[in-house]
């Protein structure tokens, strides 16, 4: 479990990038942060693996101050995804996957040996193994980037961004084999985006936040549709326009769901 504290961070030039968080993210599930540009999302996610240190309150994973943890050692216990993948381009599929385990201490042959498997796990061809992050597709280099966040198991995963820089087919089928990993692996995930589809879609828990670093509501997507906690976040999600409210209709036959201008949004299944 991982708790905010009374959380807050202001940067040297004075901006207040997170104000008075307080949140508690569950275990072994999957805790989406939204929110436009500079609302703090990403501060906040930072600072579960201290890349960024509050000024103010604390951040606890399973009780522990993460203050108290050395910082290298810290991240290397986490998983940590980014957009456009952060893979090192000069350095093969296999060696990208095997970095944290191989400066963990294993010993390369297990370590080549995980990082095979895990690019089995993320659905990549083991032949990808031996080829450089630029000989790949943008779709292959993140799901190589989620083999590398997973290679030393962690419980705690960390997700920033990461499908926002490829095409929404390629972002569509990273939701579902994320969606897949996550049924099977079952860790604590914590992922960033400004898609509030996409937060909808993943989280199990939403945290939707404003300008300022403020949490406007922390719910499931089902709560947060059913009852949003403001007019910011009635407009936030869509509710205030009806882009959520969506009905029937028939189309030479087959049933179509529709929103409340009349744009498709599916096919009703039988």
């Amino acid at each position: 479990m991982i708790e905010f504290r009374g959380v807050t961070k202001q940067f040297p030039d004075g901006t207040v990038a997170v104000e008075g968080v307080d949140i508690v993210i569950p275990p072994r599930k999957t805790t989406v942060l939204v929110g436009s540009s500079g609302s703090g999302k990403t501060t906040l996610l930072r600072m579960i693996n201290r890349m960024v240190d509050p000024t103010e309150g604390r951040v606890l994973i399973d009780g522990t101050d993460v203050a108290t943890r050395e910082p290298v050692a810290l991240r290397r216990s986490i998983g940590y995804v980014m957009q456009n993948s952060g893979l090192l381009p000069h350095r093969k599929v296999i060696d990208n996957v095997a970095t944290v385990p191989l400066l963990r201490g294993t010993g390369k042959r297990e370590a080549y040996a995980r990082a095979l498997e895990l690019l089995d796990t993320v659905g990549l061809d083991r032949s990808l193994a031996d080829r450089y992050p630029s000989q790949l597709s943008g779709g292959q280099q993140q799901r190589v980037g989620v083999a590398r966040g997973l290679a030393v198991d962690p419980n705690i995963l960390l997700m920033d961004e990461p499908f926002g820089a490829v095409d929404p087919i390629v972002r569509s089928e990273l939701q579902q084999e994320l969606l897949r990993l996550q049924g099977e692996l079952g860790k604590t995930v914590v992922f960033v985006t400004h898609d509030i589809d996409e937060a909808f879609l993943l989280g199990d828990q939403v945290v939707i936040m404003q300008q300022g670093g403020k949490i406007s509501q922390a719910a499931s997507p089902v709560e947060i549709l059913a009852n949003p906690a403001d007019d910011f976040v009635a407009d936030f999600v869509g509710a205030d326009r009806g882009k959520r409210a969506l009905h029937v209709t028939e189309v030479g036959g087959r049933k179509i769901v529709v929103d409340a201008d009349g744009r498709p949004a599916g096919i009703l299944a039988s």
